[in-house]
This record gives C-alpha cells, structure tokens and sequence, in this order.
C-alpha cells in the first residue's frame, strides 16, 4: 500500500513536472503570417459575396422561368415582388493595409481605391 501511494504521487509530479513548461504562452504571430490572415479574411469575404450575386442571378432566372411557364398555361399569377438588381462584386483585389511604423501623413496621401461598377442586371427575356 506504501509503494502504491509513492509511486502515484511520484507520477503526479513528473506530470505536473512535464506539463509547466508545455502551458507556457507561445509567441505572436508574426506581421508576416498577420498580413496572410488579413489577406485570406478579405478573400473569403470576397467569396462571400460571389457566391451570394450567383444565388441571386439563379433566383433571378428560376422567376423567370416560372413566370414563363405560368403565363404559357394560363395561369394568373401575382406581380412578382420587387428586389434589388444583383450586385456584381468584381474581381478580387486585395489592397494591404499601410504598415503601423508608415508616418500618419504617409497614409493620408495614398488615394483611394474607387470600388467596382455594379453591373446592371440583363433584361429578362
């Protein structure tokens, strides 16, 4: 019974022994690895919005079609609701942020990127 209780109180020690150094806190993430992440955030919000304006054109066109087949059978159908025309995002175009030791002024000069033309929605047909 004595060597049973040595023996887990020993492995309790060089356990905790063992896991003191492992909770100690890792380094920050470099500028390098920050500017990847922004870069990927930026290009999934991107995604985001791609994959919305094809939901929204297939919508659109999914309408379409049925108010075709309904006016085709004869069937009186209600005015479809109005929507906003589908906002085409453009391409991807990642512009990085200025680095933080830029002098204030630095930034203030740069000019502004103007944000894509929305593409009118083609006529239904």
């Amino acid at each position: 019974m004595k060597t049973k209780l040595q023996c887990t109180a020993s492995a309790l020690f060089l356990a905790g022994a063992v896991a003191l150094p492992v909770s100690a806190k890792l380094p920050g993430a470099s500028d390098e690895a920050k500017a990847k992440a922004a870069e990927a955030a930026a290009k999934t919000a991107w995604a985001g919005k791609v994959d919305g304006f094809k939901l929204c054109k297939s919508m659109d066109a999914v309408a379409a079609g049925y108010f075709a087949q309904a006016k085709k059978g004869g069937k009186e159908v209600k005015p479809a609701v109005a929507t906003p025309a589908c906002a085409d995002p453009g391409p991807f175009v990642y512009t990085p942020p200025a680095p933080a030791s830029a002098p204030a002024g630095a930034t203030a000069a740069a000019p502004a990127v103007p944000a894509a033309p929305a593409v009118a929605a083609a006529p239904k047909k």
